[in-house]
């Protein structure tokens, strides 16, 4: 007869695993967002720059060919506090997809005991008084079958969360770059800045130097000088505010680097030129955002996540069936413990269904319902974003380029005109005025030539950066081989990936 049992509970344990495996789990199958985008970009090539690539955007600071900004960019990428914090939150994650994973299987313990005992001698019966030894040591085990997938759900749910998480960290990654370079180019134009009105104020000086001496020789007159006096004041009023500026930018990159604000003061305050901006521009579509951009790639998984939530919230609907066990020694002496007339077990399966629950269950479907469809929202959010910035960068980067070439053109004039000035000035043809109105000219025209040809590799960061630049997808951390999960974008335009399950 206990053959027959335990035949028949070994029988009722596979039937209930077969349904396990043959159930589909509970709530939506997750379907990739499909956005519609626009076959080309509108203002691609507009600013007269070849092509290159995807590859390029890899390491896309290098193509401004300056090893100081290479150096701040690997150090930035070392020693960041966020991307350290970026880190920490994949580890939580990988644990968090871990103890997802781990309710899939039974759970085993052991536990052992002793216990000695006195009965009460007012309580009667034979063994009244006595006293008595309790020796028990044993297993027990227990395995919720989750036939209804919510256990399935909650390991895809976290499964896309810890690939949500990698995704974030390659963000992170991808602004850190962009905001080093960025902060370097402003500090290489403010010192450039600085030195064309040093050396305008040196030009001035030299012309307040002559008025006063035609004063002194009865050619000139005092007007001609309090002129020169107000136009060098002038000029050496703009050197402390871009002063400031370049000190500013070194204690940001301090900062980037998790530095204090000063410490990058020595390296970088001697004046070097602007970077050359690059010649190349990476020739991508804007379909190649799905799988370059993180922000974007982080909020499809972000949606894929919550998609699972809901059949996680409604398995609880569903019954529960566990199977549970217990196997064991029990003895009043010791030395028989472990004789086989010692021995005790249990076996059997459970069941539990929550018959009212005040509407919680379906609350907490809707709820996620409502996390889906923001999530979805989001999505469709961060792509349009990411369309315009991609969109208002080349868009930039042309009318710059214009705007660059005019002011190339106006400093020429500049020069020119300020040699005829200081001329016809010397000679006595014309007045003090017509030379300061000429200095000044080509001081604003060479001034506003620097902010342009800062302000075209600022755009070209922005592209690179809004282009998804500075991470390497062939070490891709989102892939998460061993979970059963549906197609992502990632399956829908496949790359090389890694594993980030360790």
């Amino acid at each position: 007869m206990r053959g027959g049992h335990t035949r028949l509970i070994v029988f009722m344990g596979w039937g209930l695993t077969a349904l396990l495996v043959g159930c589909a789990p509970v709530g939506p199958d997750y379907q990739p967002p499909r956005p519609e985008l626009p076959a080309a970009w509108s203002g691609a090539g507009e600013d007269g720059s070849a092509t290159a690539g995807t590859g390029a955007l890899e390491t896309w600071w290098t193509l401004f060919d300056d090893p100081r900004l290479d150096g701040l960019i690997q150090r930035a990428v070392a020693a960041n506090p966020d991307l350290k914090i970026a880190v920490a939150r994949i580890q939580q994650a990988r644990a968090q997809y871990r103890l997802a994973t781990a309710a899939l299987a039974p759970a085993v313990d052991v536990s052992g005991a002793y216990a000695r005992t006195r009965r009460s001698e007012n309580a009667g019966g034979s063994n009244a008084g006595t006293t008595q030894d309790l020796y028990q040591a044993g297993f027990d085990a227990g395995w919720e079958l989750d036939i209804f997938g919510g256990v399935r759900r909650s390991v895809e749910a976290a499964g896309a969360r810890l690939a949500a998480t990698a995704e974030g960290r390659r963000d992170v990654l991808v602004s850190l770059e962009a905001e080093v370079a960025r902060n370097y180019l402003e500090l290489r134009g403010s010192q450039q800045r600085l030195r064309a009105a040093r050396e305008n104020v040196g030009i001035q000086e030299r012309t307040l130097y002559l008025a006063r001496g035609r004063q002194e020789s009865g050619l000139g007159n005092r007007l001609e000088v309090a002129q020169a006096e107000t136009q060098l004041a002038l000029t050496r009023a703009q050197l402390p505010p871009l002063e400031n500026s370049a000190g500013t930018s070194i204690y940001s990159l301090s900062l980037l680097l998790g530095l204090p604000p000063r410490a990058l003061e020595k390296e970088l305050a001697p004046t070097a030129p602007l970077p050359a901006r690059p010649a190349w521009l990476p020739e991508t579509l804007p379909s190649d955002l799905l799988r370059r951009r993180p922000d974007i790639r982080r909020a499809e998984r972000q949606l894929a996540a919550a998609t699972a939530d809901i059949g996680v919230a409604t398995a609880e609907l569903f019954p529960r069936f566990s199977l549970t066990g217990l196997l064991g020694l029990q003895s009043a002496s010791l030395g028989d413990l472990i004789s086989a007339g010692s021995r005790y077990w249990t076996v059997g399966p459970t069941v539990s269904w929550p018959l009212f629950d005040a509407g919680r269950a379906r609350a907490d479907i809707d709820f996620n319902r409502g996390r889906q469809e923001e999530a979805q929202a989001a999505y469709e959010k961060t792509v349009l974003a990411a369309l315009g910035e991609v969109e208002s960068a080349l868009l930039g980067l042309s009318r710059e380029t214009e705007t660059f070439r005019s002011l190339a053109d106006a400093v020429r004039s500049g020069q020119r005109a300020v040699e005829l000035a200081s001329g016809r000035y010397r000679a006595g043809i014309s007045d003090i005025l017509s030379l300061l109105q000429s200095q000044t000219a080509l001081y604003l025209s060479q001034d506003q030539l620097i902010q342009s040809e800062q302000r075209q590799a600022l755009y070209q960061i922005a592209l690179f950066k809004a282009l998804g630049g500075g991470w390497e997808i062939g070490r891709d951390e989102s892939n998460i081989s061993s979970r059963p999960s549906a197609k992502t974008l990632v399956d829908l335009h496949p790359i090389p990936t890694g594993d980030v399950i360790q």
